[in-house]
């Protein structure tokens, strides 16, 4: 079958961390797909995942607000965050993206270390929504600098964390190795009125061999040694959850969702109840963000999907996969486009990406890259348009050619 230049090309990506939220990269692609195809008609989907941008994706598509707060940083200082309350068919509800208060991008880069930051701003952030009178709350998980199993985000909604002598623990994932109960009498009151769901990464657990501290750790800047350390605080901190939490018969170490956000999922869901759920659930088939994917999908020639780093994980509940699996329903292509491709990269493939490419077209530092992500974005998006269309005029041409010689066959 002979390549068709597309008319119409959905562009769905997820944020780059660091560098770029997903508005930002959607928008780059889109540039890139115009460089090259001026004529295309370019739909612009950045995909909500919880992570960076989630909140305001969310207020633009709802005629929502966005609503600034100062909350303390992942390491320990004041930060502008903001939660998102929702307007339309979805008012009453708001959305807090953890990344605005505990976000791996605000945690310098001579500061990583996973043992230390903590989640305590997302916690304030959910009682200034609740203090505004918000009774339905989705939390979105991704994109975290932390790793502290959500205890910070549990003091900061009145819960106690003690050691054996009776003493607060300070923040921090590393000292969770001393965690002996877990008081939740102090908890804002609103909170037994009000419905908080999860919106994050089901298959990221708590503990274990794929836990949260050995997985995402190293990214994180954690040490080997850190890593060990971490964990072992975070096998702690679940039996204590289990013991004195509130969600009874939750596995805290290896349920679904219980390792989003470096543990914030099993921390919100033992300590105040919340519901964990798949974020593409929440966020796209719910109703909950008003952007009808599906049928986007279904009316494009192409989808240029994107993330960070194309890798072994991607298949394991990232954007490009959903989009993919989505895409394949309709029978529309999709092209994956990333920031680097990592180990098992090619088993994207298997999950319906036809072709992935990376942005980064000479060997650079990661600084770079990540500096000058939307220039490198759009013009990978070009050269990938470019080869579309040259394979296009290869196709047409061997049909051509096929053409006459079964012509002149039938006139032999």
């Amino acid at each position: 079958m002979a390549l068709k230049v597309p008319h119409r090309v959905l562009v769905a990506p997820s944020g780059f961390k660091e560098s770029l939220d997903a508005p930002g990269v959607a928008a780059a692609i889109g540039a890139g797909v115009r460089r090259a195809l001026p004529c295309a008609a370019v739909d612009l989907v950045p995909v909500p995942d919880g992570g960076e941008g989630t909140a305001e994706i969310l207020a633009e598509a709802t005629g929502g607000t966005l609503v600034p707060v100062t909350v303390t940083g992942p390491v320990g200082e004041p930060v502008r965050a903001s939660w998102a309350r929702l307007g339309g068919a979805t008012s009453g509800t708001a959305v807090v993206e953890m990344a605005s208060a505990a976000g791996l991008r605000l945690v310098p880069a001579d500061r990583r270390d996973p043992g230390a930051t903590t989640t305590r701003g997302v916690g304030e952030l959910v009682a200034a929504a609740l203090d505004d009178g918000i009774r339905r709350i989705v939390i979105g998980c991704g994109d975290s600098g932390t790793s502290d199993g959500g205890a910070g985000a549990l003091q900061a909604l009145g819960a106690r964390i003690l050691d054996a002598d009776g003493d607060e623990l300070p923040d921090g994932g590393r000292h969770l190795a001393r965690a002996a109960r877990l008081d939740l009498d102090g908890l804002h009151p609103a909170l037994a009125e009000t419905e908080i769901v999860l919106a994050c990464n089901v298959h990221n657990v708590l503990c274990g061999p794929t836990g949260v501290a050995r997985v995402f750790g190293p990214q994180k800047g954690a040490t080997p040694a850190q890593v060990e350390e971490l964990s072992a605080a975070l096998e702690r901190w679940a039996k204590v959850l289990e013991r004195d939490g509130r969600a009874h018969g939750l596995d805290v170490r290896f349920g679904a969702g219980t390792g989003a956000s470096g543990g914030l999922g099993a921390g919100l869901a033992a300590g105040i109840g919340a519901r964990i759920a798949s974020r593409f659930d929440v966020l796209l088939d719910s109703g909950l963000s008003g952007i009808d994917l599906d049928s986007l999908i279904a009316r494009a020639d192409l989808i240029i999907t994107a993330e960070g780093s194309i890798d072994f994980q991607t298949p394991r509940g990232k954007v490009p996969a959903e989009v993919a699996r989505r895409a394949q329903r309709a029978g529309v292509p999709v092209l994956a486009i990333a920031g680097s491709l990592g180990e098992g990269a090619r088993d994207v493939h298997d999950v319906g990406i036809g072709a992935i490419a990376s942005i980064i077209p000479v060997p650079m530092r990661l600084e770079d890259a990540v500096a000058n992500g939307h220039d490198l974005l759009v013009d990978a998006a070009a050269r990938s348009m470019r080869l579309l269309m040259l394979g296009s005029a290869v196709a047409s041409r061997s049909k051509g050619r096929a053409k006459k010689r079964k012509h002149r066959a039938s006139a032999a």
